[in-house]
Order: structure tokens, then C-alpha cells, then sequence
């Protein structure tokens, strides 16, 4: 053998080391994934701009998925993606609370046409009535491949009932639903919704004895493989924020891996200006260029550097929050790539109806 042909063979074999089992792509572990997850709610219904996503709007993200080469994955299995050894990749959930007509009607023909999963979150005792999609039609949608997660049986603000009768109404009504779900449907949902993206403890803690798998509100941010799967939050898709530089821009978004959180709950007395400290990593993070929002107001916040990688950002908002039920501290932070990072903490505050 000559020296050319034995230099090859070397490189060759140090080649298909390097490959492993995995047929050229590193097994990723169970640290290094992340789910972008997305919440729409109607399609093209204009009655409704809060809440609705002009259908060629919704065509758009759909398209931008599937041309970039996105992994789309129902809620359920997302979980489970994250929970495994697989190669990370690009990952997005599209969710749909509710359970209105105008998804059967304009939403699901969208999906089918691009060959996109999803999870829909219903409500069960609106089904039938007004807006709402039928057992029949909702039939046809699982059939359709998309998966049905549960969104309580009436959707009321539970944080607004007494305590000594929250929870054992809260967890009635999770037992209703799954039991219609699997009366009319012939299956069991594994993921859930809290109805307004409001929750305590005990509540998410009745979702988990419940048996499901994790549970969305509606703070944004990323899921990743490392936080409390029944706190999963999901970026909002209505006629305000469903630009298609928007949607490109929250698709690729990172997880600020918060290491605590001071306080962990999201309920607040009126008038008041919650203080948060967050405790993250910041290896690579460009911190002079972190940002704070509060919305509908101004954010002020200080950052201080542990001295052991670590750093705590405390951030308050500027003036007491008034007159809103729900308000949302976020943070964003780039790295060196110009890749950004976010983390969002809602306030709940009861006394508003």
C-alpha cells in the first residue's frame, strides 16, 4: 500500500468515528432542545382582532415552516421530543384554543394542505354552541391528525372563586372534560390548557395528578428541555404580532434559562409594582444589551454579576399596574451569534374582571 492510498484510509476511519450510530449527525442530550410553541385562536374572523389571524397570514407561517424545514410536532409529542435523545433540530408547536368554527372551516384546510400537525384545546361544554365546533366536526379534525388537549369544561377564571372551593372545582372540571372527550371522541387528552393562561400552584399541581404530560398558558417564551413542563409558554398569534418578520423572528427565539425565579407565582394585588429577580446563566450572553418590558408600561431594572457565571436581574415596572387582569414582564438578551433570548412572567391580578 502506498502512502497516499494508507493516509486515506486513515482519514477515512477517523471520519466514521467521528459519525457514531447516528448516521452522521452528534445524538443531542436531553439539555439541548428547545420547542418554539405558537397559540391562534379563530381564522379569518375579523370580528374578532384579539384573538383572530388573517388566513393569509396564517398560509404564510405555514409555508415559512415547511420551506425552512421545521420539525412540527403536536404538544404531546413535542414532550416527549424534548424528553429524548434525539437530534435536536428546529422545532415548532402550532396550538388552538377554544375550539372555534372558523379553525374547522378556514384553519384546519390550511394545515391539511401543507401536512402540518397541531393540538387543539377545547372547552367542553361550548361544543355545539355559537362559534363553537360540533362533536362531528371535531371528530373530523382528529381525523385529520391533530391532537385534542383539555381546556377545562366551561373556561372561567377559577382564580377569581374562593379557595376553599377552587380547587376541588378546578379539578371537577378537568374530570368532566376528559370524560366528554372520551365519551365523543374515543380518546384521552395527554396535555392541557389553562383557560386565560391563569393558574397557582395547586392548580398545576392537580393538572399534574391528573396524569397529563405538561400544560401551556399564555405567557411568551420558549420551551426547553430542562423547566417545569407544566409552565410551557407560547408565543400569541393574532392580527398584532402575525407579520411574517414577526413569526420568523419568534421561530427562531432561545430560552433564557431562568435558574430561579423570585416569586415563582404570577398573582398580584392591584396598584401594586411587582418586584421579580431572575437568576440565570450568562456565559455568552451580551448583557449589556439585555432588554425589560412591562406591558403597558415602562420596565426599570438592575443586574448583578454573582461572580460565579451566575447573574440576578431584578426588574420592576416603573408605575403600579392599574386597571389591567393580566400583565407581562419580559426580557430579551442577545448572545455573540445575534441569536436572542426571552423569558416572559405574568401578573394575574383577581380584582379585575
Amino acid at each position: 500500500m502506498n502512502k497516499i492510498s494508507y493516509l486515506f484510509l486513515c482519514i477515512l476511519f477517523v471520519s466514521c468515528l467521528g459519525r457514531g450510530s447516528s448516521g452522521g449527525q452528534v445524538r443531542a442530550s436531553k439539555d439541548d432542545k428547545e420547542v418554539v410553541c405558537f397559540v391562534y385562536h379563530r381564522f379569518g374572523d375579523a370580528r374578532y382582532p384579539s384573538t383572530n389571524i388573517a388566513l393569509k397570514d396564517f398560509e404564510a407561517h405555514l409555508n415559512y415552516l415547511v420551506l425552512n424545514e421545521f420539525q412540527v410536532l403536536s404538544l404531546s409529542d413535542a414532550i416527549d421530543y424534548l424528553n429524548s435523545t434525539e437530534v435536536a433540530k428546529p422545532t415548532v408547536v402550532i396550538s388552538i384554543d377554544d375550539g372555534y368554527k372558523s379553525f374547522y372551516q378556514n384553519g384546519l384546510p390550511l394545515l391539511k394542505k401543507y401536512g402540518l400537525p397541531a393540538t387543539l384545546f377545547i372547552n367542553t361544554s361550548t361544543v355545539g354552541g355559537g362559534d363553537y365546533m360540533d362533536w362531528e366536526e371535531l371528530a373530523e379534525v382528529v381525523d385529520e391528525g391533530v391532537e385534542i388537549g383539555n381546556h377545562t369544561h366551561t373556561h372561567r377564571y377559577f382564580l377569581n372563586e374562593p379557595e376553599a372551593s377552587r380547587y376541588q372545582s378546578f379539578r371537577d372540571e378537568i374530570n368532566v372534560s376528559q370524560s366528554l372527550i372520551k365519551e365523543h371522541l374515543s380518546l384521552t387528552p395527554t396535555v392541557f390548557s389553562y383557560p386565560y393562561g391563569e393558574f397557582d400552584e395547586m392548580m398545576e399541581e392537580a393538572v399534574r395528578k391528573a396524569g397529563f404530560k405538561g400544560a401551556v398558558a399564555q405567557n411568551s417564551g420558549v420551551i426547553h428541555s430542562k423547566m417545569n413542563y407544566f409552565r410551557c409558554p407560547r408565543f400569541p398569534m393574532s392580527e398584532a404580532y402575525s407579520a411574517i418578520d414577526q413569526f420568523r423572528e419568534k421561530s427562531l427565539m432561545r430560552a433564557l434559562r431562568i435558574i430561579r425565579s423570585v416569586p415563582e407565582g404570577f398573582t398580584l394585588p392591584e396598584g401594586m409594582r411587582p418586584e421579580l429577580a431572575l437568576t440565570f446563566h450568562g456565559a455568552g450572553l451580551r448583557l449589556q444589551k439585555l432588554q425589560c418590558f412591562v406591558q403597558g408600561g415602562k420596565c426599570t431594572y438592575n443586574l448583578r454579576d454573582n461572580n460565579d457565571g451566575t447573574f440576578v436581574l431584578t426588574l420592576q415596572a416603573w408605575e403600579p399596574i392599574r386597571g389591567r387582569r393580566r400583565t407581562m414582564y419580559t426580557v430579551t438578551v442577545p448572545n455573540g451569534d445575534k441569536n436572542w433570548y426571552w423569558y416572559s412572567h405574568l401578573w394575574v391580578n383577581a380584582a379585575v374582571k
